[in-house]
């Protein structure tokens, strides 16, 4: 255990561990020390000198070792002759600090006014304004006159893009290097940097696309100037025009937490609309970071021009708008004839009281429920997941992480941040995965398989990761899938139990699931159909909740009696007797359940669209006509009858996943200098699920080989791809990767094909034309499909791919 040391900071002893920086001791105390360069995330560089101190430490008597004590027996305190920057110096046992002494006050207004020499003193048309360390600073410690002319500054050309989603002012750059140590140390996508020296210094871009990074937008709220903005924001409000939502990001199941900036204006009539998503403080799920997905989409569904605004039933073959009595009346009608032969669909998008209703209803009329994805063994994670007390945070030296069947920055960014730190941080990291990824780069041990032969990594792991003292093990559905990964969960599940690595915290399995509440799902006894497509055409009255197995797997629309509740118009809803309109998560409150099994709240953040529902609303509405009281009011009260009846959430209530803690590093106060931009969790940290029981039996079983002939084309997941919710996000659209399939360099080879070749790609009966990219590191035999690009591939399957005679536009 690190030793801890006393010292004293302006008058004020403080006990803090060995190590620690002055800055981070002061404002555990609450003395603020001013910084620029500083990050509490980052390491120390001393760049700008804004948190110079008076450092005083005691004399040691050098034949005793002990402090030297005057007259009074007090230790003898020798300052050093120069002020020492803050951020570098640790503390030591005895240190005096004095950070309010006229030459330490000098040296800051020196420091202000040098910045400002080069500064464009834009303040009134700044985005930053009202929310700016520096102009904070300024006012602080800043000269009340200026000794320099404004027309001897270095100017710049305004606002030059550094890629699609962010733009530079140089001329407002302080050069504190936050955001390009970000994108080294923290990102690992060095693709910013500095270019020239002295006044001319300026941040450009090395990469093509410009500023190619998943979590460019994280280097805005670092910024202490507003040197760096985002696309969707600038010019768009004034800090104090705004309000503030807590919220969960609804993009991949790690749960990010959010807040969500509103306000009214002219163009949106009047009403509120989401200006921005900024990052919420939760150091066990995101810490204080968001992915450029979640940052930019998260919340433009509710803002699609493809809204349902009114229910609409089919009348002579088209949809017609009807009122929701009428609605609600036909469904009764039609419904009630087909009692005992209801399938209901739902997917992760819900929240968990959506699926408690919906479940309710479903299991009243005698009806079966289906979860729509792809990836299997939720329950087995329900099992032997993580538990209370888990933090991916505290897994260091020592401990051991297992990434299978998963591009972990690609599924579920944050994991894949997290992992990085824990491998940086000295812990076991194995990625298994038939081609190479991005966490090859933090991996200890790099394993290759052949796509269905994934569970052969169980028996060539290292023997560091069998005796590690804690494991956790993602797994994910790259070239799965339902069976596939069904298997492989199956398998993992019996090496943590068999090895004793099951039902304590910080040890377990995380599905990396395609949907936020996906998990929740599973949670609340929700399954997955391995045959929907003929589970749905055999059935007589289907319900279709928040999925669109129509459009995403080209499946022909069934005959029977089919409800589809959605937010906006989907291949589905087009083919549906009835359409409801629901409202997105950002006009209700609910809670969704991480892949980590943490319960989280989300509010909401702005009026429900006119004429939209609560999903959960609209199930009780449906169930009263057929004698089912469910409550469809207030989320609370679902989430109240949800734990009575759910084991893994007995005893949960809203007000216990919405407390708080308090967190460090402090950020999101008044200062905003310390650590960005970034709000306080004052609303809920969220609750993890206790461990479940264990109670699962089996030994994994490496499958044997067997000979493929061909081609196999095998599903895979993108960020960035064509779904239906990033696709609404007009911020994201230069950054959507346009349909395509991956091919080895061997296979490129025999069949005539180059990087960006047109191909006919034929699979499962389809055939499409899509370009073609290549990839050394994917195994001879494989092509490589991209979720939601066209081909709508579920499982592996024979490909035939032909070049075609065209180049790519």
């Amino acid at each position: 255990m690190t030793p801890n040391v006393t010292l004293t900071i302006d008058n004020q002893t403080v006990t803090v561990p060995e190590g620690t920086l002055v800055v981070d001791a002061a404002k555990l105390i609450g003395i603020d020390i001013p910084v620029f360069c500083y990050h509490p995330k980052m390491a120390p560089v001393g760049m700008c000198r804004m948190c110079l101190v008076d450092v005083g430490r005691p004399v040691i008597d050098r034949a005793t070792g002990q402090p030297v004590l005057d007259d009074d027996g007090n230790p003898v305190i020798n300052f050093n002759p120069k002020l020492e920057t803050g951020c570098t110096v640790t503390v030591s046992e005895g240190m005096v600090v004095h950070g309010k002494t006229d030459n330490v006050q000098e040296a800051r207004n020196e420091v202000i006014e040098f910045i400002l020499t080069s500064h464009p003193l834009d303040c009134p048309v700044c985005d930053k304004g009202g929310e700016c360390p520096l102009q904070n600073l300024t006012m602080h410690f800043g000269p009340g006159t200026s000794r320099f002319v404004f027309d001897d500054k270095i100017h710049f050309s305004k606002n030059i893009p550094l890629g699609d989603l962010i733009y530079l002012d140089r001329e407002r750059c302080i050069q504190c290097a936050r955001c390009t140590r970000f994108q080294d140390e923290i990102a690992d996508d060095p693709v910013i940097g500095f270019f020239n020296r002295g006044r001319r210094l300026e941040i450009i871009t090395f990469s093509d696309p410009g500023f190619d990074s998943y979590w460019s937008g994280n280097t805005t709220d670092i910024c202490p100037v507003g040197a760096l903005t985002t696309a969707d924001f600038r010019f768009g409000a004034r800090p104090w025009e705004l309000n503030s939502a807590a919220s969960i990001c609804n993009q991949c199941p790690v749960g990010c937490n959010i807040t969500f900036n509103t306000r009214r204006e002219v163009k949106s009539g009047g009403g509120f609309a989401i200006k921005r998503a900024m990052p919420r403080q939760n150091e066990a799920v995101n810490e204080i970071w968001l992915c450029d997905k979640g940052r930019f989409s998260s919340y433009t569904l509710g803002e699609s021009d493809k809204r349902i605004s009114q229910p609409m039933i089919r009348v002579d073959g088209d949809l017609k708008p009807v009122e929701w009595g009428a609605a609600l009346d036909y469904i009764a009608e039609n419904l009630g004839a087909l009692e005992g032969s209801l399938l209901s669909v739902a997917s992760g998008r819900l929240s968990n009281e959506d699926l408690y209703n919906l479940r309710k209803f479903t299991t009243h009329l005698n009806g079966e429920t289906a979860l729509y994805t792809h990836l299997a063994g939720g329950d087995l994670v329900t099992r032997v997941g993580l538990s209370q007390g888990s933090n991916l945070g505290d897994l260091g030296k020592g401990d051991a992480i297992l990434v299978v069947a998963s591009d972990l920055e690609e599924e579920a960014p944050v994991w894949w941040l997290r992992v990085k730190q824990a491998a940086e941080r000295g812990a076991t990291v194995v990625v298994a995965n038939p081609r190479s990824t991005k966490l090859d780069r933090a991996a200890t041990h790099k394993l290759r398989y052949i796509y269905g032969q994934e569970l052969t990594v169980l028996d060539r792991l290292p023997e560091e990761f069998t005796k590690s003292e804690n494991t956790v093990i993602f797994y994910g559905s790259e070239g799965l899938g339902l069976a596939g990964s069904a298997k492989l969960a199956e398998g993992l599940a019996g090496w943590l139990v068999n090895t004793g690595r099951s039902g304590k915290a910080n040890n377990g399995l995380v599905a990396v699931h395609p949907r936020a509440n996906d998990q929740g799902a599973w949670e609340l006894g929700y399954r997955p159909n391995a045959d929907l497509a003929a589970s749905m055409a055999k059935s007589a009255a289907l319900y279709i909740a928040g999925a669109d197995p129509l459009g995403d797997t080209g499946m022909e629309a069934p005959e029977a009696f089919m409800i589809v509740q959605d937010v906006i118009m989907t291949r589905t809803a087009e083919a549906a007797d009835v359409v409801l309109p629901a409202s997105t998560f950002t006009e209700r409150d609910g809670s969704y359940t991480s892949g980590e099994r943490r319960v989280q709240r989300f509010y909401a953040t702005v009026p429900a669209l006119p004429g939209t529902r609560p999903d959960f609303t609209i199930t009780a509405q449906i169930a009263v006509r057929f004698g089912l009281e469910i409550e469809g009011r207030f989320a609370p009260r679902i989430f109240s009858a949800l734990a009575e009846e759910v084991e893994s959430y007995s005893g949960l209530t809203y007000v216990a996943i919405s407390r708080t803690e308090e967190q460090w590093p402090i950020v999101g106060r008044s200062d905003m200098y310390y650590g960005g931009t970034t709000y306080e969790n004052s609303l809920g940290l969220g609750v993890q699920l206790p461990a479940g029981d264990g109670s699962f039996e089996g030994a994994w079983k490496a499958p044997s080989g067997k000979e493929v002939s061909g081609l196999t084309a095998v599903p895979v997941t993108v960020l960035y791809d064509q779904g239906s919710v990033i696709s609404q996000s007009k911020t994201l659209a230069p950054r959507l990767a346009q349909p395509h399939v991956i091919v080895s360099a061997s296979d490129a080879g025999e069949l005539g094909l180059e990087n960006g070749s047109i191909a006919s790609v034929q699979v499962n009966g389809r055939e499409i034309e899509l370009s073609v990219r290549l990839d050394e590191s994917v195994p001879a035999g494989f092509v490589l499909v991209p979720r939601s690009m066209g081909l709508n591939l579920e499982a592996p399957a024979p490909v035939k791919v032909r070049v075609l005679e065209k180049e790519l536009a």
